[in-house]
């Protein structure tokens, strides 16, 4: 193996053992000394981090430099590819508001870009004109002579009258973000920057305050967002008004604006269950209104319109049935309570109704059938539809939103894993259908010289798990081909089987790149979810090992010529499956990976814990959930065994997967490797869960990975 054979020794971290007793139950962990006691302000100021655990992270770095090394000239190259399929000078397709378009772009070298309008009439020539709102790259540059290393742009949005705008700012990487209000007349801040917010953010239109009174979600100590605020920006005199406080730990908060853009909407909501308060966007100083009390596993969303509320909901049907995949109900606004929901389109087992969106006239939803999304439009004078849907075999489908209600052009998003992203405008009264932008790939990119499949691999109780293949179009199905297998499986989430440039890199030096869509997502409707949470989550890391050993049997690759790639809780799917079948694997890259599912789940301090139990169980009050969370946790589960190279990254501000628990994993899975091959951790000391966010260095933090990957598939 390329780094097997390495005489650089690796760094051996101190056992500190410490017992924890719980529900009758003992478990050892040698390694919780990783956790700074202090770690609260170690994610506002990481300098802060205690001594012993900094050269233990920053000796891991060393050592994974080291093993590294052989690996430069490759990293460069591989950065140079995907860099070089990358339009130096892009723009988004300016979206239109009133009088105004609003749009970004990037200049040549930009990493963050700026934020700019230009006048309606002239979206077709924005590209080179228009006024700049905010220049990100600038700020950025600041930033890092402050002495900040990261930086990132959160929510960022211009007040109704268009007058000034509000954006976020994070630099640390733990997602705690400043909002700053910016007078666009004058270019100047307004008043002072709004500290320690979760970066949602909501103009009101009250038009006693010159539609200027802003909401935010403020972040309580323990980083959860808890309260919102509000406060006409432009009255120095008054002090910011607590509109609403979270009692309980398990449910996050976030902020948004109705579809007419009359309400300002608080929505609660853990991962199972949900809530909605209202506000009237001109009365904004009115309390908020809850919409329907939350009640435990039932979902619902509003969307308004007219005098109604569509209500997207997977509540209890009329016959006693749960809406597994989701059913449309319609009520009055001034009744926005369950009692007088009305069913509008009827729960249709298999198909999922992932969204909706209202537009004047008109109710538009996106769903996935068989995998597949489809986008449908229904004229709500008429209750005519029409299905926006295309013919390859995987592609993936959004909807863009907008900022305007009164409109009769819908955008979408449409990509597949051969064809490059496209953007239309489609007229929802004619069915005109206008393309807007298709991605450039400077450095050249030929559909046919690629080709996808979506097949479909037995599990080994009967179910079929959706996989999506990407290879090069002369590909030869004999086995040989080295084989990234990525998976995520948790949260519902689905990886949609989009356009990817930086895939290539792989594909194009003979690589098989594989999706499992396996249980714990949504790519088989709400049901396929459930069956991969909670007491059946091993379904998860059961159908990602057997699709493992079905491409092996499929001659698409052959054990051992496995890369398993996965990231947060994908870092837990591949960690899993390591543990199951070893052998099955010539190496993993697991980034920032939730490895230490038992004792975060246990630590309800921590920011995710208490709105994550629905998703994992409660193992502080429920033995079944312990116990269930201890047969599958891949720290727990570390035994002797011949592993094969593993690369682990982490991010030391990270506030969802903390940064020790991919340092002790790292510890002790070299304690029990019986093989020669290399644990190597890379920790980012200066970012959090997302990594690097510039849109060129976050490309480095990619060949940095997918360097690992060809050199051990040299090896093959």
């Amino acid at each position: 193996m390329p780094f097997s054979h390495s005489k650089t020794a690796p760094p051996t971290a101190e056992k500190r053992p410490q017992t924890t007793v719980q529900l009758g139950r003992e478990r050892h962990d040698n390694y919780a000394w990783l956790k700074d006691a202090n770690w609260r302000k170690v994610m506002d100021d990481p300098s802060l981090l205690d001594a012993d655990i900094r050269a233990y992270l920053e000796a891991e770095n060393a050592y994974t430099e080291t093993l590294m090394t052989n690996s430069k000239d490759l990293q460069t190259q591989i950065f140079a590819e995907m860099k070089g399929r990358i339009k130096d000078d892009d723009s988004t397709v300016p979206a239109p508001d009133g009088p105004w378009a609003y749009a970004h772009r990037y200049r040549p070298g930009d990493q963050h870009g700026e934020y700019y309008r230009t006048k309606r009439d002239d979206i077709d020539g924005a590209d080179s004109k228009g006024e700049t709102l905010l220049d990100a790259d600038a700020l950025a540059l600041q930033s890092k002579k402050q002495g900040f290393s990261f930086f990132d742009i959160g929510c960022l949005s211009h007040s109704d009258d268009h007058k000034y705008l509000a954006y976020a700012i994070d630099v640390q990487g733990a997602e705690r973000y400043d909002i700053i209000v910016l007078d666009l007349q004058t270019g100047m801040p307004v008043g002072k920057p709004i500290e320690n917010t979760a970066g949602d953010l909501v103009w009101a239109d009250d038009e006693a305050h010159n539609s200027l009174t802003l909401f935010w979600v403020e972040r309580d100590e323990n980083n959860r967002p808890s309260k919102v605020w509000r406060k006409n920006i432009l009255d120095d005199s008054a002090s910011p008004v607590v509109v609403y406080e979270e009692p309980d730990a398990g449910f996050f908060i976030s902020l948004g604006g109705s579809d007419t853009g009359d309400y300002v909407e608080i929505n609660c909501h853990d991962h199972t269950s949900a809530e909605t308060w209202i506000i009237p966007a001109k009365t904004p100083e009115i309390a908020p209104l809850c919409a329907e009390p939350r009640q435990r596993d039932r979902e619902y969303d509003l969307h308004d319109h007219a005098d109604d509320f569509y209500v997207l909901t997977n509540a209890t049907t009329e016959n006693g049935e749960r809406a597994t995949d989701f059913k449309i109900m319609r009520t009055k606004i001034a009744q926005p309570g369950a009692k007088h929901w009305q069913e509008f389109i009827a729960h249709t087992p298999g198909t999922l109704i992932l969204g909706i969106e209202t537009y004047k006239g008109y109710l538009v939803r996106l769903e996935r059938i068989n995998a597949l999304p489809r986008i449908v439009i229904r004229d709500l004078g008429t209750g005519t539809e029409n299905t926006i849907a295309f013919n390859e075999d995987a592609y993936a489908l959004g909807l863009m939103g907008g900022y305007e209600f009164d409109t009769k052009w819908l955008r979408f998003v449409y990509s597949s894993p051969t064809t490059p992203r496209q953007i239309f405008d489609y007229n929802m009264e004619t069915g005109e259908r206008i393309l807007r932008k298709t991605m450039e790939i400077p450095s050249g990119h030929n559909p046919e010289d690629y080709m996808t499949k979506r097949i479909q691999i037995k599990a080994r109780d009967g179910e079929s798990i959706p996989v999506t293949l990407i290879m090069r179009a002369d590909f030869k199905q004999d086995g040989k081909a080295p084989c990234l297998l990525y998976g995520y499986g948790s949260y519902g989430i689905t990886i949609p089987a989009g356009f990817r440039t930086n895939l290539l890199s792989l594909i194009d030096r003979g690589f098989v790149y594989a999706i499992a869509h396996v249980r714990g997502s949504k790519a088989k409707g709400y049901d396929w979810y459930t069956k991969g949470k909670l007491a059946t989550k091993q379904a998860t890391f059961d159908d990602f090992v057997d699709v493992g050993r079905g491409l092996v049997d499929g001659n698409y690759t052959s054990q051992g010529h496995i890369i398993a790639h996965g990231g947060s809780a994908g870092g837990l799917l591949v960690g899993a499956a390591l543990n199951q079948a070893p052998e099955l694997f010539g190496a993993i890259i697991a980034a920032v990976p939730f490895v230490d599912v038992l004792n975060t789940m246990s630590d309800k301090s921590l920011p995710l814990t208490p709105p994550e139990w629905p998703e994992w169980g409660n193992p502080l009050v429920d033995k079944d959930a312990y116990d269930t969370i201890a047969s599958y946790c891949p720290y727990t589960n570390t035994k002797d065994a011949n592993y094969p190279p593993i690369l682990i990254t982490a991010g030391l501000t990270d506030p969802r997967v903390t940064y020790w628990e991919p340092a002790k994993w790292t510890a002790k899975l070299r304690d029990h490797q019986k093989g020669t091959a290399p644990i190597m951790l890379k920790t980012n000391m200066d970012a959090g869960h997302q990594g690097e966010p510039g849109r060129y260095d976050s490309l480095k933090e990619t060949a940095f990975e997918y360097a690992f990957a060809v050199k051990i598939a040299e090896d093959f």
